[in-house]
């Protein structure tokens, strides 16, 4: 009998130690709000963990998905001009004034601002026309021929203010990701020729007249671009270049003298 008693009393604690681990089974399954946890779906062995892909091409960081897709942009950025060749005597020509003094020759700070678009041909090159209005011409300045004056520190300073309206054809190559190297031809279209004289003395200003140049100079002018630049995952960009005039301004060949421009400036990519 006591033998009896012992077996039924071993078979209720069995039941009740399964039901209790059945409960703290089930409420493990669910989740901090006391939800059911989905079970996670089972993956068949020896199959590879699925991957994503992004379609967005980019080239700051180019892909083999980088050739689907053309980029529109807008740049714009700082200017620092000169001419070289015979710039002293190209301006005091056109001006109608050549002072016997001393004259020397500054670069003629300026902007630019424009459109292009990046036509990509294989994962690491692209062609990138566009149009640009810029900012060009030099800053020479003199000393009044006048040693009795001298003590007035009289002096002339004269601008050759020049506008063009690039149109560059240029191949990009992305040497590493990011960071690419451009260069190709520009064809400039002359927008506005003036040449500014200004004298004084003391400090103060005692002449300023301007002069239109434009139809003594060519209205197509020919240069060869090079530069180097970084393009952002974002589409921001920085570029660095230079412009070296091939033609000489001058429509009648009167002179020889080119435009030189140095460029940096930021551009962003739609």
């Amino acid at each position: 009998m006591k033998i009896s008693r012992l077996s039924g009393g071993l078979a209720v604690a069995c039941l009740l130690i399964s039901a209790t681990f059945t409960n703290a089974s089930a409420q493990g399954a669910r989740d901090a709000y006391g939800n059911p946890k989905a079970a996670p779906s089972p993956r068949p062995m020896g199959s590879a963990p699925r991957r994503t892909y992004s379609s967005k091409p980019t080239y700051s960081a180019p892909s083999s998905s980088s050739t689907s897709g053309v980029k529109i942009g807008v740049r714009a950025g700082l200017n620092v001009a000169d001419v070289q060749g015979d710039a002293v005597k190209t301006f005091t020509d056109l001006a109608g004034y050549a002072p016997d003094g001393a004259v020397t020759k500054e670069m003629r700070p300026g902007f630019y601002a424009g459109l292009y678009a990046t036509l990509p041909i294989t994962p690491n090159f692209a062609i990138e026309p566009g149009v640009t209005y810029s900012e060009k011409g030099t800053v020479l300045r003199g000393t009044l021929p006048f040693p009795a004056l001298d003590f007035l520190n009289a002096n002339v300073t004269g601008t050759a203010r020049l506008a063009y309206v690039d149109v560059p054809v240029l191949a990009k190559v992305f040497v590493t990701p990011g960071f690419y190297l451009y260069a190709g031809p520009q064809a400039s279209f002359l927008v506005s020729g003036k040449a500014r004289v200004e004298a004084g003395a003391l400090g103060f200003t005692a002449y300023k007249q301007d002069f239109d140049i434009s139809s003594q100079l060519r209205k197509v002018d020919f240069a060869a671009v090079g530069g180097l630049g970084y393009q952002f995952e974002n589409g921001l960009g920085l570029s660095a270049g230079y412009d070296y005039g091939l033609t000489s301004l001058d429509t009648g060949n009167r002179f020889d003298a080119q435009n030189r421009v140095i460029k940096v400036g930021l551009n962003y990519s739609f």
